[in-house]
Order: C-alpha cells, then sequence, then structure tokens
C-alpha cells in the first residue's frame, strides 16, 4: 500500500516507456542473431565475428549492424518469404494432385510434339480435358 501511495502516475509512466525500449533492444538482438544465422551471403567467419560483436559490445555491435547490413536485412527476409510461399503453394499442388487444364493441355502438346502420342490418342486426350 505504501509504495504505490509514493508512485505518481509520471514514474509509473516512465518505467513503462524503460520496460518498453528493454524488450524492444531483445527483440532486436534476436532479429539481428536470426538474419546472421540464416545470411547466406557471408561466411562463419564474418558470422561469428558479427555474433561476438554484437555479445561484447551490444550498443555498437548491433548499430553497426543495423547501418552497415540493415538495408539487406529485408531483402533476405522477402526471399525467405518468397521460397516458403513457393514450397507451400508445390505441396499444395502435390497434395492435391490436380492440374489445371492449361497445365495439361500443355504436357499433352508436348507430348504429342516429342511423338510419344499419336494424332488419335492426342485428339481424345484432349477432348477428354477440354470436356472436365
Amino acid at each position: 500500500m505504501l509504495l504505490a501511495a509514493e508512485w505518481g502516475s509520471g514514474q509509473v509512466l516512465w518505467s513503462m516507456l524503460w520496460i518498453f525500449i528493454f524488450i524492444m533492444w531483445i527483440w532486436l538482438i534476436i532479429v539481428i542473431f536470426s538474419d546472421i544465422i540464416r545470411s547466406h551471403d557471408m561466411g562463419g567467419w564474418a558470422k561469428a565475428l558479427w555474433s561476438i560483436a554484437i555479445i561484447f559490445f551490444p550498443f555498437i555491435g548491433i548499430f553497426a549492424y543495423l547501418i552497415i547490413r540493415g538495408n539487406s536485412m529485408s531483402e533476405r527476409q522477402l526471399a525467405d518469404a518468397k521460397a516458403a510461399d513457393a514450397a507451400t503453394q508445390d505441396y499444395i499442388r502435390s497434395a492435391a494432385g490436380t492440374e489445371n487444364s492449361a497445365d495439361q493441355l500443355s504436357t499433352l502438346s508436348t507430348l504429342h510434339d516429342a511423338g510419344k502420342l499419336d494424332d488419335a490418342e492426342y485428339a481424345t486426350a484432349k477432348a477428354k480435358i477440354i470436356q472436365s
């Protein structure tokens, strides 16, 4: 009770601000370490040096990383997201086991041009695809 009476609204807001800054700092460290680990354009020694710099010199290391490699962080994250999306779409297509009719017609045409299907088989298969 006595502690709550001694704290004013300004002190509570000030404490909340410092807690927010601390949480943001932790989140920034997590994001930078994940970027270091997932980066394909750095070798093992460069990753180790950046990690050591961030652990032993946290402010300088993090700000230097953001200044030097900050622009390419979003590019790497976007490339990873596109790769994950492509993998998900490929999995969905393979799990569904169906192609759209344009893909089927393209495959059929390739087989016909390669001589694996004669004209009668090609016409029958094409009619079946178009009807469905």
